[in-house]
């Protein structure tokens, strides 16, 4: 079986969040089995030194709306899988994949409409069997592909169904689109182009990141105004819960820790607290140490955090946030750690410092307001952090309340928010404190969790299940 992995940005090339860890981490655990390429953009911020031009040829070119454009194909090995880059001037020649401080680009419909189609294209060359789609960056491959080559099996992952690629109804023709696809049943959407429609729609499987999500959005609370659509395709819907890839998330080999640690012995864990907690500045290194890592938005929960930010820092704890987004919650945050010696606040992404605060800290927040899976409770639970968490979507999935009865469906165990408001938030502090506070049932529960299975491997599994379904219809 041959597999193209589809997505608009992989770790370590290009990465704004989780997708980029999934479309890593995913492949490699397929390519174990089956034959897989990975593909995405060659953005102007990637060497392009580095890859090398393909054996099928140095360019083609896609055409969209009587238009061509011109595509050179490179390619590079990433973990072993090997990882061909689309590179064409319209598509790559930005300093981010998305947006800038004023929001998206403009011709993002254009942009990764040529991605599509070039999609297509590759999946020929290739002769794949599955052209695995991820998020509405890729959706109108599966349209194109539905026309030109019914054949080919897609599979398409929504990894966040509230980015939907949505573009005026203009975008039809500047893409060359049939308009017998610009309907309620197609991409149309309260006249708009809709992206993810059209992934939905034509594609034979449509996936989730996981079970509990893949049922949420079924209804208007999580459904994001396409909860209707979707329950029209739920025969076709599946939720398969996301991993993470445990070679880079380890904490006894991380070369971004000063010591390792196993679940055997987290006296390593302590080390990199005690050097953390100097190194940003703590006084107090005997106090819990909370940490956020994520985007500063709604659905992050950081409205939340900001909220209780005063009775939080009156509570003796430690928190670093680390992390980029709303403006003005940034603003809000760098305020009070001005004038707070128990918050630490770094704005922007740094993987090497992101694998430290994993490592040091005893607790990870994460009220999420909703989350279609979630990957940074996985890899808290494999550095034995305590995740403090709301527990929809993919929480719901993979933490448990460590006072409720112990399900074997669910890998870890954490602190829940039992109300998601600024007292519910406030009462799991308080309890993750108390936990904190029995030493030896706070260290039992953190190395029970970094014995939980958070890889991709029986997520592969699955989908190769799926694969295979779908290709003997």
């Amino acid at each position: 079986m041959k597999l193209l992995f589809a997505a608009a940005e992989i770790y370590p090339y290009a990465k704004t969040g989780g997708l980029a860890d999934v479309a890593q981490a995913l492949p490699k655990a397929l390519s174990h089995t089956i034959e897989v390429r990975s593909v995405m953009p060659l953005y102007r911020f990637i060497d392009r030194k580095k890859f090398k031009i393909t054996p099928h040829g140095n360019s083609f070119s896609v055409t969209l709306a009587k238009r061509r454009y011109r595509i050179s194909l490179h390619r590079g090995f990433n973990q072993g899988v090997e990882t061909l880059f689309i590179y064409e001037r319209t598509l790559c020649n930005r300093p981010t994949p998305y947006g800038d401080k004023n929001g998206d680009y403009p011709d993002n419909n254009l942009r990764f409409g040529i991605f599509s189609k070039a999609l297509v294209k590759i999946a020929q060359m290739y002769g794949v069997d599955i052209l695995h789609l991820n998020d509405w960056h890729t959706a109108l491959a599966a349209l194109w592909t539905r026309e030109s080559l019914p054949y080919f099996r897609t599979v398409f992952t929504i990894h966040n169904l509230a980015f939907q690629g949505l573009f005026p109804r203009e975008t039809v023709a500047r893409l060359g689109l049939s308009s017998a696809h610009f309907t309620p049943e197609g991409i149309e959407y309260w006249g708009q182009v809709n992206c993810m429609k059209a992934g939905i729609a034509y594609s034979d499987l449509v996936t989730t990141v996981s079970p509990h999500y893949a049922e949420e959005i079924l209804h208007p609370q999580f459904g994001c105004g396409l909860d209707g659509f979707l329950r029209l395709h739920k025969h076709k819907l599946l939720g398969i819960l996301n991993g993470i890839d445990t070679a880079l998330f380890d904490p006894q080999h991380d070369p971004a820790l000063p010591h390792h640690y196993s679940a055997d012995s987290l006296q390593g864990k302590k080390q990199n607290k005690e050097t953390l907690c100097r190194e940003l500045g703590f006084t107090q290194t005997d106090a819990p140490l909370f940490i956020f890592i994520g985007r500063f938005t709604q659905q992050k929960g950081l409205d939340l955090i900001i909220e209780t930010l005063p009775a939080l820092l009156n509570t003796k704890l430690n928190l670093a946030v680390i992390g980029e987004g709303d403006p003005d919650m940034g603003s809000k945050l760098k305020e009070v750690a001005g004038k707070s010696d128990n918050l630490w606040l770094f704005q922007g992404y740094d993987e090497t410092l992101s694998h430290k605060l994993y490592a040091a800290a005893d607790f990870l927040l994460m009220p999420s307001s909703f989350e279609p899976c979630g990957l940074n409770q996985l890899i808290a639970l494999r550095y034995g952090t305590i995740p403090v968490v709301h527990r929809v979507g993919g929480i719901h999935d993979t933490v448990a309340d460590y006072e409720d009865d112990f399900s074997p469906d669910i890998c870890g165990r954490g602190v829940a928010i039992r109300e998601y408001d600024t007292r519910g938030l406030i009462e799991a502090v308080h309890r993750a404190i108390q936990l904190y506070n029995t030493a030896e049932t706070f260290a039992e529960l953190s190395g029970e969790n970094m014995q939980c299975d958070v890889s991709f491997e029986k997520s592969a599994k699955r989908y190769l299940e799926c694969y295979d379904e779908i290709l003997n219809r």
